[in-house]
């Protein structure tokens, strides 16, 4: 490959970056929480472990009808139950979500052991949209 086709192959992927919208290029999260997940041994969690990784994606659901929790949240993992946001820690997630504000959660950390407390953290974030530019 000679030095002008290289040239052009750059050329055309600086274009293409910079011809993108600003807010396809940035992704800001700001982080809401970090807590352990709560029941982890009474639902799905203990037979998809071997499947999760640090980084997956988490589903937060909202259970407001909830008879032990007014302001529960339902952990999901790939469309199973997996636990709940702590009580200590979820009426933060519970007043965003009931406003309309989107979550997104992930795992963030996976630990061997027979604490059920301590074999999953995940965080909560809040993801956060670029002011329009004027063109």
């Amino acid at each position: 490959m000679n030095v002008m086709t290289r040239l052009l192959g750059l050329f055309l992927i600086v274009i293409s970056v910079w011809s993108q919208p600003l807010h396809a290029q940035i992704a800001a999260r700001i982080l809401l929480q970090d807590s352990p997940l709560a029941g982890f041994q009474y639902h799905e969690g203990k037979k998809l472990w071997p499947q999760m990784q640090a980084g997956d994606a988490l589903t937060l659901i909202r259970e407001p009808d909830n008879p032990y929790d007014a302001n529960a949240v339902r952990v999901e993992w790939q469309g199973h139950k997996i636990g709940y946001v702590p009580r200590r820690d979820n009426a933060e997630a519970a007043r965003f979500m009931d406003s309309g504000q989107v979550l997104e959660a992930r795992i963030s950390r996976l630990a061997e052991g027979r604490d059920p407390w301590s074999r999953v953290r995940f965080e909560i974030l809040i993801p956060v949209q670029p002011r329009p530019t004027k063109p």
